[in-house]
């Protein structure tokens, strides 16, 4: 699932880098972002975040009480359920998004043609909610029958897409950034339709078997789906929560400096890309794991697990959170910095790149645990702690906005992340017991402690004048690579002198395979 992840964000920079060379930091790339925002918003809601929650543990627990055939059954329910409801979903967005740009981003209101922008983009990516959800829809199913590469792959495939729109079709409008609209689009369908016959190998079919069985036939519903229902609901709450946080800080940063929106949007990608290739990947992989051990009442099992799960990602993360925050000029500088996207530009994003990278830590350690609770389908406790970090959030923004800018709403947004980890993980000790927490704290301090010492190395090697201006991108991309390549090698054998444990698991996995 990493590598796959890792395929798709790094076709992801490379879209990010066309975008940024195009537009830079203009008001034109605040208007697409702030209406990519708006269906991306929504499909954390009711696409992969609902899915993940809801969906996979109670198709696990049918397939593990139940059998196959009644989980592909369920499947089938869900599939016609999306297509009605997110359908029309989508159909009032378009009608309506005037009045959902209005409250996303109130700052554009003085501005006509910016609005006019942002409203017809809002309406050309509205469609990708419907195909992402199938997507997820797909990607739950792919994952409970033990299938990650796959649906972890799709998400390349929209990148793909929304690149080859942009090269071909921006050339035909006279507002270039339509083409990227379409692209993201067009990118979603082909999402979804890449994991088809997969999805079609395991069994599964896209069509209602409410006829099959009596019980679903005098119902309408499959019992299943009423449960992810019951479970949907909380879940929904806790993502609008977290969405949310990034809903205030677009809406606040539409009053700031031009380009704000952008600098925030490119910094929050690149912390996305640790978070996506190992936070979300373990969250993912972890889910059913977890899942099928509750459904059987092993939680000494589903503790060790856990804890496992949470002090490798750590060990995995942490250095890459070191690493963002020690070299995030040379990083900014080497991917966006060409174009329209000038110097300027590369020190609002690092700048908003250093404080957002401070929460990554609590980012990915929250998708280890919020699946640890969805596993056990308690959904209700992640719901009310992020609704306190998203307190938290908006204090933080309101307080910061002023003296620091763009750069207060990201270091508002990570502290509301440490709030949210540090409050599930005391309520799920809570909930289990004993979960490991000293081999925790004792593998986190020696990882931050070689994480801090690789860090000041690598800021060490790259400082310099190369990373205050444009071009020698295949200098760059060498100096960059071997400093982060010699980072790597530091981490590593400071945490062997340190005897991390999960630096002796890794090694012994190679040794093992070789």
């Amino acid at each position: 699932m990493s590598i796959a992840t890792f395929t798709s964000r790094i076709l992801g920079y490379v879209k990010d880098m066309i975008i940024a060379g195009l537009f830079g930091a203009s008001g034109l790339a605040d208007v697409f972002y702030v209406a990519f925002r708006i269906p991306n918003l929504l499909r954390e809601l009711f696409a992969e975040g609902s899915m993940s929650s809801a969906f996979v543990p109670v198709l696990t627990e049918y397939r593990t009480k139940h059998g196959k055939a009644e989980a592909e059954r369920l499947v089938s329910s869900a599939f016609v359920f999306i297509m009605a409801f997110v359908g029309l979903i989508c159909l009032l967005g378009i009608i309506f998004a005037p009045a959902i740009v209005t409250i996303m981003a109130p700052g554009f209101l003085s501005d006509p043609e910016k609005f006019a922008n942002t409203v017809l983009l809002t309406r050309i990516m509205f469609p990708f909610l419907l195909f992402v959800s199938l997507a997820a829809l797909t990607m739950g199913a792919l994952n409970t029958s033990g299938v990650f590469f796959i649906p972890a792959l799709a998400p390349a495939l929209l990148n793909v897409v929304t690149i080859v729109c942009i090269i071909t079709l921006s050339s035909r409008f006279a507002n270039p950034i339509i083409a990227v609209a379409i692209g993201v689009s067009a990118g979603g369908l082909v999402q979804f339709l890449f994991q088809v016959p997969s999805f079609f190998r395991q069994g599964y079919r896209f069509r209602s078997q409410s006829a099959e069985t009596g019980k679903e036939n005098r119902e309408g519903l499959h019992p299943g789906l009423r449960r992810i229902g019951l479970l949907i609901i909380p879940s929904t709450a806790g993502m609008a929560v977290s969405q949310f946080n990034i809903f205030v800080s677009t809406i606040l940063a539409s009053y700031l400096a031009t380009g704000s929106i952008t600098y925030l949007y490119y910094s929050m990608r690149l912390i996305q890309f640790p978070i996506g290739i190992f936070g979300v990947a373990m969250g993912m992989a972890v889910l059913p794991a977890l899942s099928e051990h509750a459904a059987r009442e092993e939680i000494g099992k589903l503790k060790e697990d856990f804890s496992f799960a949470l002090r490798l990602l750590f060990f995995i993360t942490v250095p890459a959170m070191a690493g963002l925050i020690a070299l995030r000029t040379p990083i900014v500088n080497t991917l966006f910095q060409r174009g329209k996207f000038g110097l300027e530009a590369t020190i609002g994003t690092a700048d908003a790149l250093m404080f957002y990278a401070l929460g990554i830590w609590a980012i990915v350690g929250v998708r280890v645990i919020t699946a640890a609770f969805y596993s056990m389908q308690d959904t209700r406790t992640p719901v009310k702690i992020a609704a306190s970090a998203m307190l938290v959030n908006i204090f933080l923004s309101l307080v910061l906005m002023g003296p620091m800018q763009h750069r207060g709403l990201a270091l508002a947004n990570a502290s509301a992340s440490c709030v949210n980890f540090l409050l599930l993980f005391y309520f799920l000790r809570k909930k289990l017991g004993l979960i490991g927490t000293r081999s925790i704290v004792r593998s986190f301090s020696k990882t931050v402690l070689a994480s801090t010492l690789m860090g000041l190395a690598g800021w060490f090697l790259l400082k310099g004048d190369l990373w205050t201006s444009g071009g020698h991108a295949l200098k760059k991309a060498v100096y960059l690579g071997g400093g982060m390549a010699l980072c790597l090698v530091i981490y590593c054998l400071v945490s062997v002198l340190l005897k991390s444990e999960e630096m002796g698991y890794l090694i012994e996995k190679i040794r093992h395979r070789r």
